[in-house]
């Protein structure tokens, strides 16, 4: 009832059954984004009509002959489809969890993919950790606007006049939306996880299994690219992904507009889902009301926790100590 599918082809013909998945759970975006001890793989249960995946990122423990699993950078998680009840998938999931030396399981969930949770119930915990903000796309253009801050709509207005939005078309656009980036997260002193390499952007333009677009916001008077953002599109989903602003242009809020442009080009684009994200670790900073002041549509935030082998995973972890202990997870990899 459990097979692994680590075949390319498989994969994306396995993923086009369901109707709900996200980029995050495509072959395209595993592989550019595993690292060198990482081999992604797709779990497919099915049983009497009933069909689950779930995409992962296997690593091994490094000194042991055991293994974890986690998710990919963003919302993955499960889609299924006719699942009655978890029952038949728990028991041939943990028994295929023992055969293969895992130890435990890390996952961020798809806020908008229904039924995450209760496809995994009895196994581990999904704790809330913050909310992430939705651009209601079904809705028309004048009721989205209405959600704006007051300070967000005139700062956008004002910046409309003096900047020209367009996408990026050339690799001289892609190498410039890059050093944008790049100077965002020095900015913001960014952990050296958030600084992917320059190959990295390009094979993401690259992938074929979603939609990438990069709009430029370019300051009329000197005509220089102010800021880009990365968005991705999937299905009913469009995704604000990676982004960043001039450090000298800040003053003109230039985020602002590519997230205006980006929420008209997708309803008429007949998009149903504009995620921004929430704030950083899923907190509620100033990253997040950054965020909301676009839209009060919030989604809640979910992670999934999975102690598979309690005794190795205590035994793993009995010399990590630190103050937040209890967040981090899996607890032997702090």
């Amino acid at each position: 009832m459990i097979s692994i599918i680590q075949e390319e082809k498989t994969w994306k013909t396995t993923l086009k059954r369901f109707d709900s998945y996200d980029f995050y759970h495509t072959y395209d975006y595993h592989v550019i984004s595993k690292k060198d001890d990482e081999k992604p793989i797709l779990v497919l249960f099915e049983n009497n009509g009933q069909v689950l995946a779930i995409p992962f990122l296997m690593r091994s423990i490094p000194g042991t002959e055991f293994f974890d699993l986690t998710s990919v950078y963003g919302y993955a998680g499960p889609v299924c489809d006719n699942i009655k009840n978890n029952h038949d998938f728990a028991l041939a999931f943990n028994r295929f969890l023992k055969e293969k030396n895992i130890v435990s399981i890390f996952s961020r969930l798809h806020p908008f993919i229904k039924g995450q949770e209760d496809v995994l119930k009895g196994l581990g915990q999904t704790p809330t950790i913050g909310k992430v903000v939705n651009i209601d796309l079904t809705s028309d253009l004048a009721q989205q606007r209405t959600q704006y801050s007051k300070s967000t709509k005139n700062r956008t207005n004002k910046c409309r006049k003096l900047c020209t939005i367009r996408k990026a078309k050339t690799d001289e656009d892609i190498d410039t939306f890059i050093d944008i980036y790049y100077e965002n997260m020095d900015r913001l002193s960014a952990s050296k996880d958030y600084y992917f390499s320059r190959n990295y952007f390009f094979d993401f333009m690259k992938c074929d299994d979603f939609e990438t677009e990069i709009l430029m916001v370019f300051h009329n008077e000197d005509d220089v690219a102010i800021a880009a953002s990365m968005f991705v599109k999937t299905n009913s989903y469009v995704q604000f992904h990676l982004s960043g602003s001039r450090t000298s242009y800040l003053h003109l809020a230039p985020a602002n507009v590519f997230l205006d442009e980006m929420r008209v080009l997708a309803t008429n684009d007949g998009y149903d889902y504009f995620n921004l994200g929430g704030g950083l670790g899923g907190r509620e900073d100033s990253l997040f009301d950054f965020k909301s002041s676009f839209s009060n549509d919030y989604r809640d935030f979910k992670v999934w926790k999975y102690i598979v082998n309690n005794e190795v995973y205590n035994e793993l972890s009995k010399n990590k100590i630190g103050v937040d202990n209890e967040s981090f997870f899996p607890l032997y990899r702090k």
